[in-house]
């Protein structure tokens, strides 16, 4: 399968769970540009749906859903959210439930702390994705902070592992020529009881 076909399945399969309004058509559509976005580099792209404070916040939380590690950079190392505002710019039913869900973590955080949530000190931020960040264990109260944390989790793993960074890290091998094919290795034919012997 190339890589732009898996990107389309990929971003398919985790947008439509967490935003059930996204008909297929709007998706399949998003994830072919997706695909060119990830070709073409979002590095120097500037947000177009997201304003300043929106974006600020997004790149809080997508690198505390994929943190820079001794294998790889974090999200927004990838440009995880130069690729969720390119998302949200062809899933217009993507972009309420973003927005939404910013808002619900700025004004829980007004509440709570007295400042909005990339003000909060790191304790604080941790405290608030902590109570939002098991959908399935979540007090009532928090539901709605739980399903958009959901739906940033899933963009966030859709841009890092379809960016060059996230497929690194993956150590995917497929894409690349080989100058011979000498069969499947005997241990993998091994596995499956099969072998080349007859």
């Amino acid at each position: 399968m190339k890589r732009r076909e898996s990107l389309k399945l990929q971003t398919f399969a985790s947008l439509a769970s967490v935003v059930p309004a996204c008909t297929p058509a709007d998706v399949k559509k998003a994830s072919e540009r997706a695909a060119t976005a990830v070709s073409d580099g979002l590095e120097h792209r500037n947000p177009a749906v997201l304003n300043k404070h929106e974006m600020e916040t997004v790149r809080v939380l997508v690198d505390y859903i994929i943190p820079r590690d001794e294998h790889s950079g974090s999200a927004s190392d990838a440009y995880v959210p130069e690729f969720i505002d390119f998302m949200m710019e062809d899933i217009p039913s993507l972009t309420t439930p973003v927005r939404e869900g910013l808002a619900w973590l700025d004004h829980y955080c007004r509440t709570e702390f007295d400042r909005e949530f990339i003000s909060c000190s790191e304790a604080e931020q941790r405290s608030v994705l902590d109570r939002i960040a098991y959908p399935n264990d979540v007090d009532d109260k928090f539901e709605a902070g739980a399903t958009f944390f959901s739906t940033m989790r899933d963009l966030t793993a859709t841009g890092f592992f379809s960016s060059k960074m996230g497929v690194e890290d993956l150590k995917y091998m497929g894409n690349v020529a080989r100058p011979e094919w000498t069969g499947c290795p005997k241990n993998a034919l091994a596995h499956i009881g099969m072998s080349y012997e007859s």
